[in-house]
């Protein structure tokens, strides 16, 4: 017989309902639970982004002790032949980045007659064609213009990174700095304010041209 009245809950009864107790009063308590105002302050406050536009590249001078030998280049164009390379594609913002380039040479002291201008059909002939004109030692540098919009499909990414690591490619290989001119943006908006480019990529290459020409003078003693 059983040792139990009828009606009377078994074991497995009571744990059962022991269980659905402690879920019942866990649910409470989550419930009751108080947030901190402090907290609540912390979520409704959002981290500070700049805006696209604010965002610039720091710009310094090294702190090199006076007894350190320093090689250093000054974008000076003065008895430099200069080779350009510029694509045609977006050949609106790539005008206004070849007019920003001349117009440094210009200030750099290069005379018209030292400048080559090469067209090429896009970005991703640049490396190419920097290349050549590197091979040939006819200039102390090279300066590669263009633009590469982001479209819809992932050609902008594929263009955008051959167009950088061929135009590396072309100086480690040649020794003649390539100076990368080259905008990659989401629209045509952050290109035109960006159209000065040409003219830092113009000093970035007579720095370099004339930090390798101290080199080779250095190293010829």
């Amino acid at each position: 017989m059983s040792e139990r009245w009828p009606g009377e809950p078994t074991k497995l009864d009571e744990l059962d309902e022991v269980e659905d107790d402690e879920v019942e009063d866990d649910e409470v308590e989550e419930e009751e639970e108080p947030v901190a105002e402090e907290e609540e302050e912390d979520a409704d406050e959002e981290p500070l982004l700049r805006a696209p536009g604010d965002q610039q590249h720091a710009e310094g001078e090294l702190d090199i002790p006076d007894d350190i030998n320093v090689i250093e280049g000054e974008p000076d164009g003065t008895r430099r032949g200069v080779a350009i390379v510029a694509s045609r594609y977006n050949g609106e913002i790539t005008n206004k980045l070849l007019a920003s380039a001349l117009e440094e040479l210009a200030e750099a002291g290069v005379p018209r007659e030292a400048i080559t201008v090469m067209p090429v059909p896009g970005a991703f002939e640049l490396p190419l064609a920097a290349m050549a004109l590197a091979k040939t030692r006819r200039f102390a540098c090279v300066v590669a213009l263009g633009c590469v919009v982001r479209g819809e499909t992932p050609h902008f990414e594929f263009i955008a990174s051959e167009a950088a690591s061929g135009l590396q490619l072309a100086a480690l290989e040649t020794g003649v700095p390539v100076a990368f001119g080259v905008l990659t943006v989401d629209v045509v908006e952050q290109a035109e304010a960006r159209v000065s480019k040409g003219a830092e990529a113009v000093r970035t290459a007579l720095e370099m041209a004339d930090a390798f020409a101290q080199l080779r003078a250095s190293a010829s003693r």
